[in-house]
């Protein structure tokens, strides 16, 4: 489900810019974007925390959206901005670790 919001937002955001030119594209942003925080509350009611799926949401989606829009429109991607998208992975990934290390610790006082 994760997968599928962060797909929704990335397809939203570069609708987005599509429909500057052709306004017919905000049905696909607003769907989008509708979509995306749907299935992000679907992720959450499963039981995922929220600063883990936030921040896997986020970062997956800046990610993308960058390389995406690269490709589809030729925006400009430079090491700079890789190394960028690179450390916001990076902080996720903190924060995944440290929410696993809090479970484990939270689970071993449970005992």
């Amino acid at each position: 489900m994760l997968a599928a919001a962060i797909a929704c937002e990335v397809t939203a955001t570069l609708a987005l810019r599509a429909a500057l030119d052709q306004p017919a594209w905000y049905a696909l942003v607003a769907a989008g974007y509708a979509g995306a925080f749907a299935l992000l509350g679907a992720v959450l009611r499963a039981g995922l925390g929220l600063g883990v799926a936030y921040g896997i949401w986020g970062a997956s989606g800046v990610a993308l959206t960058a390389l995406l829009a690269t490709a589809i429109y030729g925006d400009p991607l430079t090491g700079t901005m890789g190394l960028g998208i690179a450390l916001v992975i990076g902080g996720v990934l903190c924060v995944e670790l440290g929410a696993q290390a809090a479970h484990r610790r939270g689970a071993g006082a449970r005992r």
